[in-house]
């Protein structure tokens, strides 16, 4: 079973590329357009929801299979001397599970928002927003390596940045916004300590890899 899966489980990268696909959209296209932009979005997240709901499908039906071996899909990314990088996706019961949910949520704030942000001049830049924020959250449930988590958490940073300095010309929001930005960055510093620690312990910033010597 987990074998006639694994060619679903290759499909998972569409999830946060849709999201993704659909910032790029009402950044560049669509901007102009507050129906279709917000339609835009919203259609993206709830295909990637889908999606995620045949995966998480697809991982109960295969069982045990799953849990002992995850389905990888990496792609070269950098290759310097003994530094090898790829980004890919991983999908196994943990990142299943966080992709139905962030989906789920996603869904939820985007559909909720079209009551809630009815009338803002700034409807289509905050979908904008939630798309890529949507996209950075999914890519980092499916990391399978600790630099692509941390741009992808960077990204999230960013994103809550954004959103919470949304309405930039009020006072509260601006000083929100900074503060939020502080905070986030001395836990980003942690995290940065931590990832190199991890590599030179290790010698490898992939997650399983780094597991694997870790039990030798």
């Amino acid at each position: 079973m987990f074998k006639e899966m694994h060619d679903l489980f290759r499909w998972a990268w569409l999830i946060p590329a849709l999201p993704f696909l659909s910032f790029l959209l009402i950044a560049f296209v669509t901007k102009r357009s507050k129906g279709l932009s917000s339609t835009v979005s919203i259609l993206a997240i709830l295909t990637s929801l889908c999606l995620a709901i045949a995966i998480a499908v697809g991982i109960i039906q295969s069982g045990t299979e799953i849990v002992e071996h995850a389905a990888i899909v990496n792609v070269n990314w950098l290759n310097i001397g003994g530094l090898k990088i790829d980004f890919g996706t991983v999908v196994d019961p943990l990142s299943g599970m966080m992709l139905f949910v962030v989906t789920l949520v996603a869904s939820m704030v985007q559909i909720y928002s079209l009551g809630y942000m009815h009338g803002d001049k700034g409807w289509s830049r905050y979908y904008a927003y939630q798309s890529l924020f949507a996209s950075s959250m999914l890519a980092m449930v499916l990391a399978t390596n600790l630099l692509q988590l941390f741009i992808c958490w960077e990204l999230v940073g960013l994103c809550s940045y954004l959103l919470i300095g949304f309405w930039y010309f009020k006072v509260s929001a601006r000083e929100a916004a900074k503060k939020a930005f502080m905070t986030t960055r001395v836990g980003d510093f942690g995290l940065l300590l931590g990832i190199l620690f991890l590599y030179t312990k290790f010698g490898t910033l992939d997650f399983r890899s780094a597991v694997s010597s870790s039990e030798h």
